[in-house]
Formats: C-alpha cells, structure tokens, sequence
C-alpha cells in the first residue's frame, strides 16, 4: 500500500491545473467523500497493525500536500475573478434596448380595480371550467334559455367554459357571508364567430354589492362615478331599460361619445352613444338560490368586458389586435 501511496502523490505533484482542471475538479478527485485520498484512508483502517504506524504518517502527508495545493489554487482563481471583475465594471448602469410594457388589458383591469377598490370593493375570483349550476341554474336562467345553446356556449361533458363571471357571484353568495361588496375579473368564453368585433373568448369584469336597504340610487351613483373616474369628469351618461335573467329591474348603461367624426357616427350607429356595461338589482330567484332572505337583504350587479373598454379607451378597431402579440402594437403602451 506504500507504494500505491507514493503514486497517488507523484500524481499530485504532477498536478497541472487549467481552464478545464480547475481548483474544484481537484478536490472533487483527491478530497472529497468519495475522492482518491478518503478511499486510501479506508484502505487504511484494515491494514495490518505493523504498517499503520508507517503508513500513517505517508498517509498524512500526502493528504496535506493535496490540501495545500488546492488552496493555493483556489486562492490564485480567487484573485483572478476579483481582477475579472475590476475590469468589469458591475455598477456600471444597463441600458436596456427593449423597453417592456404592460399589455393594455392589464393596465386597464388594474385601473378598474384601482377605481372600485377606492369604493370599499374587494377582490373575487373563480373557476373558468364550472358546472351548469354556477354557470346558469342559479342565475335564474331558464332550461330552455338560448345561452345554454350548442351555438353560445363552449361545453366540456357536464361542464362548460364560463360564458360570465357572473359565476363568481355565485360562489360568493352561497358563502353566507353578508354583506358583500366584490368586484371578480376574469376570462369567460362565448361560441361565435372571430371577426374585428367579436372573439371566442374575453375578458369580462363584474361588481357585486348586497346589503340592507341597497337600491337603484346606489347602483347609479357607483358606475356615474366610474364613468367620471375613467373616461374623465363630465362624460355623460345614459340607463336604457334592458332585460338580464339574473337582474330585475335591469338596465344597460351607454356613454356619450359624439358624432363630431365619421369615426364616432360610425361606432354609435349616428347615435352618439356608446353601450359600455349592463347592470341592475340583483333578482330575487338568484338570492333565494343562494340561501339569502330577499325580504332583509338586496343587491346590485353590473358587468362590462374589459376587452370592449380598452378598445373605446385607446381607440383599438379590431378586438384581434389584442391577442396577435404584435410588438409594434404593445410598445405603444410603454409607460404607461
């Protein structure tokens, strides 16, 4: 074993260290667990009694030689990466060629959330694969309601791609937990056909308030000062009386964007008003599905896409242009 000894620290003295066999690859070979010098010392505890006194101490001072050439490695790798980084520079400034920005449905959700989390609204979420229940039984929706069609809606076996976030609603109400006051973004699906106004799937926002005593008057005085919040103070506003499954009475709410423009008459049809969101109270079918007392507690709803909004916002004609990913679109929202 002696002379097994005497090899490995030829070996080691031989040593020559480059880019490849560096401080650490000689370590890992020599003095690791299971490096060449640990396996000798193993080697060593069943030698005969006679040589361990002898072969102790050769052992020894090979393994000391090896841990003093590894130092001195690593101290010279060490003083080659601090005059590595001396001559870079790491607190010199980055410049960045490409300037990242939010998607403008991200800056737009998240300044909805801003206006109505400033109303004393919290933040809800949900499932986007949900069962008919959620999806419609308990929003008042009739068996033979068009929405449960083959041609509106996307089904999975016994669920479906929710068509609404109204959903969320839902889930919330069944929690007992009055009153409420939640606004639930999301993805939902609808089965039509792509064009430049419509898509298969959007991004939809809805508020929820129940309480004692809510009424239309605060169902109004909360979107008129989201109106005035978003689309900037003195924006006019209109309710148009409309029908929702899940709301009695209902409403849709426009805004008043001119026909000052041949853009402008175009998107109101001559109008000059915009459909922005439809809203109502809250249908008592829906609370009693939810275990709530329609005759203590009442409630409101409204619901806008988020799609729709930031097209009127930045003036985005086709509803595809947001889901391309085409970088010259995206750019334009740097910054903001």
């Amino acid at each position: 074993m002696i002379a097994k000894v005497a090899n490995i620290k030829s070996e080691v003295e031989a040593y020559v260290f480059d880019e490849n066999q560096k401080a650490e690859t000689f370590r890992l070979l020599y003095l690791s667990k299971k490096g060449i010098i640990t396996e000798l010392f193993e080697e060593f505890k069943k030698a005969p009694v006679e040589e361990k006194r002898t072969l102790g101490g050769v052992l020894n001072g090979l393994k000391q030689l090896a841990e003093a050439k590894y130092q001195e490695q690593k101290e010279k790798e060490s003083e080659n990466s601090e005059g590595d980084l001396v001559a870079h520079d790491i607190t010199l400034p980055v410049y960045q060629t490409n300037e990242g920005a939010l998607h403008p449905l991200r800056i737009v959700e998240d300044r909805l959330l801003e206006i109505f989390y400033s109303l004393g609204f919290d933040l809800s979420e949900g499932p986007e694969i949900e069962d008919d229940y959620h999806n419609f039984g308990a929003l008042n929706f009739a068996e033979d309601h068009p929405a449960r069609d083959m041609q509106d809606t996307f089904f999975i076996t016994e669920h479906v791609l929710r068509t609404h976030t109204s959903s969320v609603q839902v889930r919330e109400m069944e929690k007992g937990k009055l009153p409420l006051r939640l606004v639930m973004p999301g993805r939902v699906y609808r089965n039509e056909a792509v064009s430049s106004r419509s898509n298969c799937f959007f991004h939809q926002i809805e508020g929820l308030y129940i309480d004692k005593g809510v009424s239309f008057a605060d169902l109004k005085q909360t979107l008129y000062y989201f109106v005035q919040q978003f689309f900037g103070e003195g924006t006019k506003v209109r309710f148009r009386s409309s029908y929702f499954p899940f709301t009695e009475p209902s409403a849709e709410m426009d805004i008043w964007a001119g026909v000052d423009t041949e853009e402008n008459r175009r998107l109101t049809k001559g109008t000059g008003w915009l459909e922005v969101l439809g809203c109502g109270m809250v249908h008592p079918n829906v609370l009693k599905s939810c275990d709530i007392d329609p005759s203590i507690y009442t409630g409101f709803a409204f619901g806008m896409g988020i799609d729709r909004i930031t097209m009127l916002k930045y003036g985005i004609t086709d509803i595809r242009d947001l889901f391309v990913n085409d970088v010259r679109m995206l750019k334009q929202f740097a910054g903001i």
